[in-house]
């Protein structure tokens, strides 16, 4: 369910465990048998030592080789690359003369524009260099092609990245070097060489041709949960303490049993390779304010910001809080439209647009056209992104007709809310979003690397998408579980916490593999049943498994990344049954039992 959080780019197939290694008999047989792999970086992106001088009121920039006049307009430097390759925003701090600023990479053929902060420093009195990292378009392709029933060929291709295959199984024909992939119509042309002893593939909506070849346990770095293979069983190791704010522990020490969350941990990197249901790419868990627990899988490390998809439309109602408390004048029963001053008018008016409030979109009850959920919706999600010709996305939400009465106890889920909530904030602080959150959430929370995803018109897009560290998403679970504080820093105020994670809203169960499903402000509100005890805990969600999950009576936080893009079924049981099972039936029953 959930449209973005639950419905997205298809389903990623789940390839580990023992894999197919073709015998020298097998190839001479028939070369395509075995397990063929291949990771590319899909265009270049302009990245390196950024220098901004000033000389005379004169800015200039150099960057990858272009040199670039700036200009400086009310104490803000930009330039941008030409040919849209990027661009920079950023001030000077009076105090301490770094260069605080943005760089802007431009769309690419798998990812949208993205921003992410940068810092100058200065090299004298008028010369500022600092590192332009940006958000890498990784495309990997995995392929284990065997010999199925009746002697055809068969084959299982994995993309983690974007799941860009969607779970297909198939056949294969091959007719001298031409190879030809089929799965009921969706084919995909290819060619062997015998005498490199490679397979390429010709993707659709990929212009770049993608060139495998043959992988083993070593080298399959996407493929299998850990490489290089072994069988040695898992063992647990406290998490290293980095400089990004996080004390570490051990389970044992805050009272977590070794054994059964290692024996999660083994599920996962025993995961069977046509079958798995557990495609973890991230496991982490805080307990008592203290990392405990920090796994990686299937390529991923502590250093690689992770696609949070709708996990991290909950930064939107935080923004609200922090907004209020620096003075917005906002309440739950703002009404939203008079603040978008920027429209004269809206299209499909109704009457009823006029009640629509602040509370209603951060709730998913604003009752306009939009369901996620839906293809045929006005407002889904992927209809609003995929029309070339819009390019105003606050607008497209803002003119959908009106569905139901807004307020309602319903939630149904829109992404367009959640990014209406991003607008409101913007509008009410005349700040740039991306500027807002890590000048107010990113740096208190002493975010690493990361990359908020933005609209067409180049405000951030609340709706999902962000890339971040997964040490720094568990950050927003252990926030409010502190009640709005972290290390003693007031970042959002507590009663701003409690509202939140109320229950305002419920969606329907059968989106919900028949739990009840309650929502807050951004928060997705669970019953977990462990043992004889049932737990209410709350969520930032997204699609392929992208979770943080607060526990409020275990003063626990687990976070989680996945790859499962569109199989709701199986990644949505991760917080249902692994959770239970594995981490809060973990905790020692010495502790405070939670409330029944």
């Amino acid at each position: 369910m959930w449209g973005a959080l639950g419905i997205g780019l298809g389903t990623i197939v789940l390839c580990s465990g023992a894999g197919v290694w073709a015998q020298s008999s097998d190839r001479a047989q028939e070369p395509l048998i075995g397990t063929w792999g291949s990771q590319i970086q899909i265009g270049r992106q302009v990245q390196g030592e950024l220098t901004l001088e000033s000389s005379g009121g004169r800015w200039s920039a150099s960057i990858g080789g272009y040199q670039l006049i700036a200009t400086e307009v009310r104490g803000e430097v930009r330039f941008s690359l030409p040919g849209d390759r990027g661009s920079f925003r950023g001030q000077v701090d009076p105090n301490t003369r770094i260069i605080r600023g943005y760089w802007i990479q431009p769309a690419g053929e798998i990812l949208s524009p993205y921003s992410s902060p940068i810092e100058l420093t200065p090299l004298d009195s008028s010369a500022w260099r600092g590192m332009v990292v940006p958000l890498e378009q990784i495309f990997s392709v995995y392929a284990i092609i065997t010999r199925g029933p009746g002697g055809r060929l068969t084959a299982v291709l994995s993309n983690p990245e974007m799941n860009f295959f969607r779970g297909r199984s198939f056949v294969v024909t091959r007719e001298g070097s031409t190879v030809h992939f089929d799965a009921n119509g969706w084919k995909i042309d290819g060619a062997y060489d015998a005498n490199t002893d490679r397979l390429s593939l010709t993707l659709p909506g990929v212009s770049t041709t993608i060139q495998l070849s043959r992988q083993t346990p070593d080298d399959a770095v996407g493929l299998y949960p850990r490489v290089p293979r072994g069988d040695a069983p898992y063992v647990y190791r406290e998490p290293l303490p980095e400089r990004d704010g996080w004390p570490v522990a051990s389970l044992a020490e805050e009272h977590l049993d070794v054994s059964r969350v290692s024996e999660l941990v083994q599920r996962i990197l025993s995961s069977n390779p046509q079958s798995n249901p557990l495609n973890i790419q991230s496991l982490l868990i805080a307990r008592h304010g203290r990392l405990v627990l920090e796994e990686y899988f299937y390529g991923f490390d502590d250093s690689r910001p992770h696609d949070m998809r709708s996990a991290s439309k909950t930064f939107a109602p935080v923004l609200v809080g922090i907004a209020r408390q620096r003075g917005a004048k906002l309440s739950l029963d703002t009404p939203i439209y008079p603040l978008f001053t920027q429209y004269p008018s809206f299209s499909n008016w109704d009457p009823r647009k006029q009640s629509i409030t602040l509370q209603d979109i951060m709730t998913m009850s604003a009752g306009n056209a939009c369901d996620d959920n839906d293809d045929a919706s006005p407002g889904n999600e992927d209809r609003m992104q995929s029309d070339p010709a819009n390019k105003d996305w606050y607008k497209y939400t803002l003119d959908l007709p009106i569905r139901t009465n807004p307020g309602g106890h319903e939630a149904i889920y829109c992404s367009g809310d959640l990014n209406l909530v991003g607008g409101v904030v913007a509008a009410t602080t005349g700040t740039w979003l991306p500027e807002f959150f890590d000048r107010y959430l990113a740096g208190p929370l002493q975010f690493g690397r990361y990359y908020l995803n933005l609209m067409p018109d180049g405000q951030a897009y609340m709706g999902g998408g962000a890339y971040i560290l997964p040490r720094d998403q568990l950050k927003l679970g252990q926030l409010y579980l502190n009640g709005g504080s972290w290390h003693g820093h007031r970042v959002v105020t507590t009663s701003w916490v409690q509202d939140s994670i109320a229950s305002h809203t419920e969606f329907d169960p059968r989106y919900s593999l028949g739990q009840r499903h309650e929502y807050g402000f951004g928060w997705h509100i669970n019953f977990l049943k462990s043992g004889d005890n049932l737990y209410r805990v709350y969520s930032a969600g997204g699609n392929g498994g992208q979770f943080i999950i607060v526990v409020p009576d275990l003063d626990l936080v687990i976070g989680m990344n996945g790859g499962s893009y569109g199989q709701f079924d199986r990644w949505y049981r991760w917080e249902l049954e692994l959770v239970p099972q594995y981490i809060i039936g973990a905790v020692r029953h010495s502790e405070t039992p939670p409330r029944k």
